[in-house]
C-alpha cells in the first residue's frame, strides 16, 4: 500500500478546519441515519394498518432488534476507534489487522443470534403476551430477523471500517439502498400487493432482512474493490488476542451500553404490558418517532468519532476539544428542534399510527410524547460525551453512564411510578433519568480532561 497516498487521504483529519470537517464527515451519516429513521416509521406505519395488536407484537420484538444492532454497531465502534487511532499514530499495518479482525468477528456474532432465533423466539413471546395473535406474529418476526442478522453484522463491520478512514459517502450509499428496499417491499409483502403473497407481520420481517442483504452486498463490493487507506485480509492470519482486546476495550462497553437500551425496552414492555397493551403500542410509536431526532445525532456521532480518534492518536488537544464542542452545539440544536415538534404536534404524530382512531391511543400517547421528549436536550450532552470517551479508547466511561440512566434510572423509576399512579406517571422516568445521566457525564468528562486530555500536546512526538 502506498503510504504517501494514505497520508494524503488522511491529512484532512488533522488539518481541515473543524467546522467544515465535521460537516464533510457527518452529513452522509446523518442523511443515512435519517433515512433509517424514516424506514423505521414507515415499517411501523404499515404494520399499524394491520391492527393495534400487530403493532404491539413488533414492539415486543423491538428489544431483540436493538440487541442485534447493539452487537453489530458496538463491535463496529471498537473497530472504528482502533483503526482511526492507529492511522493517527501512523501505524498502518496495525490498522489493517484491526480491520481484518473486526470483519471476521461479525460472523461469530451472527452465530449467537441465529441460535437465539431458532430456539427462543416462541418461548419469549409466550412469556411476554397472553394474546395468541401477538405470540405467533412476534415469534415469526423474531425468528426471521435473528437468523437473517448475518447481513447486518457483516454490513456494519464494512461500514465502520470505511468510516474510520474518513470515507462517509460509501457507507451512506449502503444504508440508503437497504432502507429504500425495505420501504418498497414492506407494503408489497405485508398486504400481498401484485404477485407477492400477503404475509402480514412476517412480511415486514422479510422486507427488513432483504434490505439488509442488499446493503451487505453493496458494502462488500465497495470494501474489497475500492481503494482505501486500510486493507481487509480474509485469509493468511490468525486471531491475535491483543487486537481483539483493543477492539472490545471500546466495543464491549459500546455493546453493553446499547444493549442496556434493549434491556430497558424489554423491562418497560413488561411494566407497561401489565397496565395496558395500548401503552406498549404507544411506547413503540415513540421509539419510531424519536428516531427521527436521535438518528441524525447518532449520524453526527459517526462523523466526529474518527475525527476525535485521529486527533487523539496524533496528540492534538486543540482539535480534539474543538470537535467535541462544535459537535455538541450541533447535537443540541437538533434535539431542541425535536423537542419543539413533540411538544406542539403530539396528536398529529400519533395519528400516523392510529388508523383505527383509537381514543385510548390518544389519551395515553399525547401526554406520553410531551413528557418523554423533555429528555432530548440533556441527551445531546450524554451522546457527545460518550463519543469523546469512545474516541479515546475509554468506552467504559460511556457504559457507566448508560447503566446509570437506563437501568438505575428509567426502569426503577418507571416501576415505582407505575405502582403510584399507573401509566400517566411512568413517562416521567425518561427525563428524570436523563438528568441523572447528564450530571454523571459532566463529572466524568471533567475527570478525563484533568488526568489525560489537558496533557496532550501537538508538539509531542506521536507516541500513542
Amino acid at each position: 500500500m502506498d503510504k504517501d497516498k494514505t497520508n494524503g487521504r488522511m491529512n484532512r483529519m488533522g488539518e481541515m478546519p473543524i467546522g467544515r470537517l465535521i460537516i464533510t464527515m457527518s452529513w452522509p451519516a446523518v442523511l443515512s441515519m435519517f433515512i433509517q429513521a424514516f424506514y423505521n416509521v414507515v415499517d411501523s406505519f404499515f404494520v399499524s394498518r394491520i391492527s393495534e395488536q400487530a403493532l404491539a407484537a413488533v414492539t415486543y420484538i423491538f428489544p431483540v432488534q436493538m440487541l442485534i444492532i447493539s452487537v453489530a454497531v458496538g463491535t463496529g465502534v471498537g473497530i472504528n476507534s482502533l483503526i482511526s487511532r492507529r492511522l493517527g499514530a501512523q501505524r498502518f499495518e496495525e490498522a489493517d489487522m484491526a480491520a481484518s479482525h473486526g470483519y471476521r468477528l461479525s460472523f461469530f456474532n451472527w452465530i449467537l443470534f441465529a441460535l437465539i432465533g431458532l430456539f427462543l423466539s416462541h418461548p419469549m413471546m409466550a412469556f411476554l403476551s397472553p394474546t395468541p395473535y401477538i405470540v405467533d406474529s412476534g415469534a415469526s418476526y423474531m425468528a426471521i430477523i435473528t437468523i437473517g442478522s448475518l447481513f447486518i453484522m457483516v454490513q456494519v463491520s464494512a461500514e465502520k471500517i470505511l468510516q474510520a478512514t474518513g470515507n462517509m459517502l460509501l457507507p451512506m450509499a449502503c444504508s440508503i439502498i437497504g432502507a429504500v428496499t425495505n420501504i418498497i417491499f414492506d407494503p408489497l409483502l405485508i398486504f400481498g400487493i401484485g404477485p407477492f403473497p400477503e404475509m402480514g407481520v412476517t412480511g415486514a420481517a422479510v422486507a427488513t432482512v432483504f434490505g439488509q442483504f442488499l446493503s451487505m452486498c453493496l458494502g462488500q463490493i465497495l470494501l474489497f474493490k475500492g481503494k482505501h487507506p486500510v486493507r481487509v485480509k480474509l485469509f493468511g492470519w490468525k486471531f491475535q488476542g491483543r487486537i481483539i482486546r483493543d477492539i472490545y476495550a471500546v466495543g464491549a462497553p459500546a455493546i453493553l451500553m446499547q444493549s442496556i437500551a434493549s434491556v430497558m425496552q424489554f423491562g418497560m414492555n413488561i411494566i407497561l404490558g401489565g397496565l395496558s397493551e395500548t401503552a406498549v403500542a404507544v411506547l413503540g410509536v415513540y421509539g419510531r418517532l424519536q428516531s427521527f431526532i436521535f438518528m441524525p445525532v447518532f449520524g453526527l456521532n459517526q462523523g466526529v468519532l474518527p475525527i476525535m480518534g485521529y486527533n487523539y492518536g496524533a496528540r492534538n488537544r486543540k482539535r480534539l476539544m474543538e470537535t467535541f464542542k462544535k459537535g455538541l452545539t450541533i447535537a443540541f440544536i437538533i434535539m431542541a428542534m425535536g423537542l419543539v415538534i413533540f411538544q406542539l404536534f403530539p396528536e398529529e404524530l400519533l395519528g400516523l399510527f392510529n388508523s383505527k382512531g383509537s381514543q385510548d391511543m390518544y389519551n395515553i400517547g399525547i401526554p406520553a410524547l410531551k413528557i418523554i421528549s423533555l429528555c432530548f436536550l440533556p441527551a445531546s450532552f450524554g451522546i457527545m460525551a460518550s463519543s469523546i470517551f469512545q474516541a479515546m479508547g475509554h468506552g467504559f466511561y460511556s457504559l457507566w453512564g448508560a447503566l446509570l440512566r437506563q437501568l438505575v434510572g428509567i426502569l426503577p423509576l418507571a416501576w415505582i411510578f407505575a405502582r403510584i399512579s399507573g401509566v400517566s406517571l411512568v413517562w416521567y422516568s425518561f427525563p428524570l433519568a436523563e438528568i441523572i445521566g447528564t450530571i454523571y457525564f459532566a463529572v466524568a468528562l471533567k475527570h478525563i480532561y484533568k488526568i489525560e486530555i489537558r496533557r496532550l500536546d501537538i508538539m509531542e512526538e506521536n507516541t500513542y
